[in-house]
């Protein structure tokens, strides 16, 4: 059988993956999309790169079919494989016929993206698909740092940020985790209704709530109070990363700065609301953005707070120590997909 030559982006023009990976996050992530814009445009390229993958996994891993066929009966552990094969293709510069994985082909040449980078993130996926849910707020830490802490440390390689500036991406991975824990307490009535809960189960237990029985309303008050806890965490690790962003350059800083508020406004609002704050789902409007967009103006041209005399624990470091210690659901697979011309 005859290897298939090394084609960076599966043998597409980059242009087309930008522009494809552009309508994904335009349709995926509209808080993203236009904290991107403000990026320069070789950045801004990159994230969208970077962000098509990483919606097309989501995807993928929740049995979507558009761009993928699936099986019917295809179970989570063929999704996962089929992840980690397409990813582990693109990283060998091998074609996917998938956009979105041909797309982090290309932006993991130009950003040095590594192959552990992206077996963290899909790690993140596997635990959702193996019904894995935190027993302890370590437990919580791993999750969050799988399934946007280490896409934290993506974006800032993808925005030029050294592989051994080691404060620099811890900052970035705060950043990340900080957007998850919103993520997390927005969206905690879609979770019970769809058998997940992201509550660790020691805060439960620590707060007389019975598993599974969180959004029960005679419990509603014990939930604010731990919603309350989970966002004051999701602030300081905020907070950390916006003393991070002054490294960056302006229009890198400005991006960064805005994401950070239209995305900790999300966890703010949902603990503003109190008891009511699941009867709909919490959204921050275009005017508010706008809002987060222009205050992050003003911030990106200010002297950045000092640094606190301790950064949020538990560390990335010590995050990563649980992560390797706790392993992968299953081993990343060795042995790419046939090529298309030999099957």
């Amino acid at each position: 059988m005859r290897p298939t030559p090394r084609q960076i982006g599966g043998g597409r023009e980059r242009e087309d993956l930008v522009a494809e990976a552009h309508r994904a996050i335009r349709k995926g992530s509209k808080s993203f999309a236009a904290a991107s814009r403000l990026f320069d445009r070789d950045t801004r390229e990159k994230a969208w790169l970077l962000y098509a993958w990483c919606r097309r996994c989501d995807d993928i891993a929740d049995g979507q079919d558009s761009g993928f066929t699936l099986r019917p009966g295809t179970d989570g552990h063929e999704r996962i494989t089929g992840i980690r094969v397409l990813t582990g293709r693109a990283l060998e510069g091998q074609p996917t016929a998938e956009p979105a994985f041909d797309a982090f082909g290309q932006v993991a040449l130009e950003a040095g993206l590594k192959a552990d980078m992206a077996a963290d993130v899909i790690e993140g996926f596997a635990l959702d698909l193996a019904g894995w849910r935190p027993r302890t707020e370590m437990d919580l830490w791993r999750y969050c740092y799988h399934v946007a802490g280490a896409v934290g440390v993506m974006m800032a390689r993808v925005m030029g940020v050294e592989a051994d500036d080691e404060d620099l991406l811890d900052r970035a991975c705060d950043l990340g985790l900080a957007f998850q824990l919103g993520n997390i307490v927005r969206d905690i009535s879609e979770d019970d209704a769809g058998g997940r809960c992201y509550i660790p189960v020691e805060w439960l237990a620590e707060a007389d709530i019975p598993p599974g029985e969180h959004m029960k309303p005679a419990f509603r008050p014990q939930l604010v109070a731990l919603v309350a806890r989970m966002v004051a965490l999701a602030e300081e690790r905020e907070a950390s990363a916006r003393i991070g962003a002054a490294s960056l350059s302006f229009r890198q800083r400005w991006a960064v700065l805005a994401a950070a508020n239209i995305y900790g406004a999300i966890g703010r609002k949902v603990r503003a609301k109190g008891a009511k704050a699941w009867d709909r789902r919490v959204r921050i409007g275009k005017l508010a953005k706008l809002r987060h967009v222009l205050a992050a103006l003003f911030e990106a041209l200010r002297s950045p707070a000092e640094p606190p005399a301790q950064w949020p624990t538990p560390s990335r470091g010590q995050i990563l120590l649980a992560v390797r210690m706790a392993g992968p659901i299953a081993p990343m697979p060795m042995t790419p997909l046939p090529d298309e011309d030999s099957v």
